[in-house]
């Protein structure tokens, strides 16, 4: 009958087991020492060797030669281990035995010496499942247990094994297995039977695994089923699901062309190829992870899970793009893969997540963004925080003055008792100085043909404060300062947008302050105030520092 590979070459020595050297050392020294705890704890991921290493100590203690850290493999009880059949080594799964009966009977079983061997050794696997009832009936027998007994509690989770069992047993934390180790005894198991496979078809298998020996050598045993004694990674790929690096590098292709539509063509692809989608979001989140580690250390890293080719190519890729970008790359496709699992349109969600990082993509540093707001000719001087010098007269009359002029001289004579007219104040306009901001909306909002928007700035207080354009007049002039047409001309007017705050009250005496006073500088705030990047950063984006502390005090 067939065996699997991970039957069939399963480790019968601690020189056979991949890995997870702290433990084989642990293990033979204290054989070597005879220091043998009663009780021990083996915990990890599936497939790291927990259940292997348990039969391995097994036959170490066992053997006939033991306790040795080189068991024989030809006495019985060798024989007897690996073949699963003796009954001084008991083997108890506590995912179907995790009740108080069976801890009461296995208490039973070891009042009884071993019939043949030294040591009476029972392996309890998926021990987290056992219930708090059946540890407490556990417990007494494993502080204080025959000295022909050796407990050895094999678990995923040992978070869940309650304190009191695991203060008195010795833990051993298996990890999961090396990338290159794992591809090596693959290579070994395949020369063995006689499997031609290149070394990225092995680094899919791997790759596979996530860690896991037992997992990669099924999906091997797979392959090998599918492909015969050839494999090459693109089967292997197809079978398996896995997505080549080509296939991925078709979005890194988009995000560096800012290309939308390849993305959307990228999913389409997908749908039309029969494709998991949420896989492919896990798969992408795990690309931008590696490309982001291949552009902090480089190709020769062992922190990337793929062969040394791939690994070359991944930092090729990843030196068009900045850490920066990286990063935000991988948080948003994390985010992308967390909402696929809950999405009833996962398509849809794909392909606004893929647009999202392509938009993401032409986002600037803020830095960036400020030094090119400084060298844009479009964007006004900022203004200066010291007083300034008186500005230069102006020859001749304002446009103010010459508007004003000529409206006196087409309106007729009013008679005495004529009433004031409730849609536009008559109250005279406030004196214009030279430089005010009015004059420059005023002239454009007349170039525009926006009268009744003209004659509303004329009859207002307007004085600019940071991003902040602060209107004073009356009630009956607001809805025309808050008119889409007049936003338009202050964003034409002073070149960037303005946040107009408007206030009612007369234009020659304002109700309200149009800002606060001025706080008293310290030497602290006048040094961070005068900082020139500080400035342009409050011009551009206006606000203002309420207060400035030293770090260094």
């Amino acid at each position: 009958m067939y065996q699997v590979i991970a039957r069939k070459y399963r480790p019968q020595t601690f020189a056979d087991v991949v890995n997870q050297e702290h433990v084989k050392t642990t293990l033979e020294n204290a054989i070597a020492q005879q220091r043998i705890a009663h009780g021990y704890i083996f915990s990890g991921q599936r497939g790291t060797g927990k259940t292997t290493v348990a039969r391995i100590l097994a036959r170490c203690l066992n053997c006939i030669q033991g306790p040795t850290a080189t068991p024989c493999g030809e006495c019985a009880s060798c024989r007897e281990i690996t073949a699963g059949g003796t009954v001084d080594v008991i083997e108890i799964d506590a995912a179907s035995n995790r009740g108080i009966n069976e801890m009461r009977e296995l208490r039973e079983n070891v009042r009884y010496q071993p019939a043949r061997d030294r040591y009476k050794i029972f392996i309890i696997d998926e021990a987290h499942q056992i219930t708090n009832e059946a540890f407490n009936a556990l417990l007494k027998t494993i502080e204080e247990p025959p000295e022909w007994a050796v407990f050895v509690l094999c678990t995923t989770e040992a978070h869940k094994i309650p304190a009191t069992i695991a203060s008195r047993c010795q833990h051993f934390s298996f990890r999961s297995v090396d990338f290159e180790d794992l591809t090596a005894r693959m290579a070994w198991i395949c020369q063995q039977e006689g499997i031609e496979a290149d070394a990225e078809a092995l680094a899919v298998l791997a790759a596979a695994g996530e860690g896991s020996v037992r997992d990669s050598l099924s999906a091997l045993d797979q392959a090998i089923a599918c492909c015969g004694s050839k494999l090459s990674a693109s089967e292997v790929r197809a079978l398996l699901g896995a997505f080549s690096l080509e296939s991925l590098e078709q979005v890194s292709e988009a995000l560096a062309d800012g290309n939308s539509r390849r993305m959307l063509e990228v999913v389409d692809e997908l749908e039309r190829n029969g494709h998991n989608l949420q896989h492919f979001a896990r798969e992408l989140a795990r690309y931008f992870r590696n490309l982001l580690v291949a552009r902090i250390t480089g190709p020769e890293t062992r922190l990337i899970a793929a062969s040394p080719a791939q690994r070359q190519r991944l930092t090729e890729i990843a030196n068009r793009f900045s850490e920066e970008d990286l990063t935000r790359y991988l948080s948003l496709s994390l985010d992308l893969f967390k909402d696929l699992q809950f999405s009833l349109q996962p398509r849809f969600h794909l392909e606004i997540g893929l647009v999202r990082l392509v938009q993401a993509g032409r986002l600037l540093p803020i830095e960036e963004a400020l030094a090119g707001l400084a060298n844009d000719p479009r964007t006004p001087a900022p203004a200066p925080r010291t007083p300034a010098a008186a500005a230069p007269q102006r020859a001749g009359p304002s446009p103010f003055e010459m508007d004003r002029a000529k409206k006196a001289a087409a309106r007729p004579p009013e008679p005495q008792n004529a009433g004031a007219n409730a849609l536009a104040p008559q109250a005279e306009a406030p004196p214009i100085a030279a430089g005010d901001p009015r004059e420059r909306l005023y002239q454009l909002l007349h170039e525009q043909n926006h009268a009744h928007l003209a004659d509303a700035v004329e009859h207002a207080a307007i004085t600019l404060s940071g991003g902040d354009l602060n209107v004073v007049a009356p009630k009956s002039y607001g809805l025309y300062f808050r008119d889409r047409a007049f936003e338009n001309a202050v964003r034409e007017a002073f070149g960037r947008a303005l946040r107009v705050k408007f206030i009612t009250g007369d234009a020659g005496a304002p109700e309200a302050p149009l800002a606060a006073p001025a706080p008293v500088e310290d030497d602290a705030t006048g040094r961070a105030l005068s900082n020139p990047e500080v400035q342009r950063f409050r011009d551009v984006f206006g606000g203002e520092v309420r207060k400035v502390r030293n770090l260094k005090e």
